[in-house]
């Protein structure tokens, strides 16, 4: 992937790796437009990176998400990029409670939201002869952390629904590429952590973005930062490593 010269929208990407990933895009010469649903957020954001443009947006409200796609046909039809990042992870247990009233919308924000989107996009990114989706799902994907158990299942399913999605789109102009980011230091989930989860395997927002920008350069459908190789690779028998409360 071509790393200068793109328009790129990157959702809930004014904290964390999606503002890490908007600060190294835009001083490699990008035009970055950062959506999410904090404008104190958005604020920050743009006052740390002027260049960026910044879009109040929840991708998980139709009207919202609709209203932000028919701003970027008028005002950026060149949009040939789009980072599905925006994410929220809560931590739920089934032995007490469940936090059930929240339930739909972690669904919502990791998973459905960044399937209407891409859909709502594609006629765009079509346009542009070479566009790519990049859907940020998790090395956790492959092997869940059981105390947040519906953040891991909707990242599995994004996993499962990128290979879909390149499959079908393969004869386009339109990449898609999956990046997995291993846990990074950020307030994700409230920095709540299970203790097999320990220091040493997470690194830091802009070393993830880093390596992430290094393997999307080298053109690598699967972008795997840090432990999310090794979860990859061995899949469920990482499981109770990563969840080893000793």
């Amino acid at each position: 992937m071509k790393l200068t010269d793109n328009t790129i929208l990157i959702t809930g990407g004014a904290s964390g790796i999606g503002f890490a990933l908007a600060r190294l895009l835009s001083e490699k010469g990008n035009h970055v437009i950062v959506c999410g649903r904090s404008q104190a957020s958005l604020d920050k954001a743009k006052a740390e990176v002027p260049e960026i443009v910044t879009r109040i947006c929840d991708v998980a409200d139709r009207d919202s998400r609709q209203a932000m796609v028919e701003w970027l046909k008028v005002e950026y039809p060149r949009l040939n990029v789009v980072i599905n990042n925006a994410g929220i992870q809560a931590r739920r247990d089934f032995n007490g409670d469940p936090e059930l009233a929240t339930l739909d919308q972690e669904v919502a924000i990791n998973l459905t939201a960044p399937i209407h989107l891409i859909a709502e996009l594609l006629p765009t990114l079509r346009q542009q002869g070479q566009g790519v989706i990049i859907n940020v799902s998790s090395g956790l994907a492959f092997s869940p952390m059981a105390d947040v158990p519906v953040y891991c299942a909707t990242k599995a399913a994004i996993h499962s629904f990128t290979l879909s999605l390149r499959h079908q789109l393969k004869s386009t102009g339109v990449r898609v590429v999956e990046v997995a980011p291993p846990i990074v230091d950020t307030g994700l989930g409230g920095n709540t952590r299970s203790g097999g989860t320990a220091s040493q395997m997470m690194v830091t927002p802009d070393e993830f973005a880093t390596e992430a920008l290094a393997q999307l350069e080298a053109d690598k459908d699967e972008v795997l930062v840090g432990v999310s190789a090794k979860t990859r690779e061995l899949g469920e028998a990482m499981f109770e490593r990563m969840n080893s409360h000793a």
